[in-house]
């Protein structure tokens, strides 16, 4: 039995590598099985229902599956980032903002503290 990817980690993505936007490639790393069978699969389509609907499909499925991330997903906060900036790239941008604002605040209180009055004296003290 193949095991597959957890969808929550590695979901059904888009490959970068793909010839044609990357669907067939996708499906086929999403369910471990080789391309050239998803394409073949997809000619098959191609042949039996027509260029038309086969070629709709393939297109909508195009637009309606993420890319791949460009570094492989380790967490789950990686991921709820993945697809906020896929989804809403100034959401993620602001997210982004109100951590590192979060940082700066705490980075200047330990510079505070560190340099008071009080501390320095404590030093000369101790030493």
């Amino acid at each position: 039995m193949r095991k597959f990817k957890n969808i929550f980690y590695g979901g059904l993505y888009r490959s970068r590598n793909g010839v044609i936007l990357g669907v067939c490639r996708g499906i086929a790393e999403y369910f471990d099985f080789s391309v050239f069978w998803g394409r073949v699969i997809a000619l098959a389509l191609l042949f039996i229902s027509g260029f038309w609907p086969t070629m709709a499909l393939y297109f909508i499925a195009g637009l309606l599956m993420k890319p791949e991330p460009v570094l492989p997903i380790s967490g789950e906060e990686e991921q709820e980032f993945y697809d906020g900036y896929i989804h809403s790239r100034k959401g993620a941008v602001d997210q982004l903002k109100r951590r590192y604002e979060t940082l700066e605040r705490r980075i200047q209180h330990m510079e505070h503290s560190v340099t008071r009055r009080e501390f320095d004296w404590e030093d000369r003290l101790n030493s």
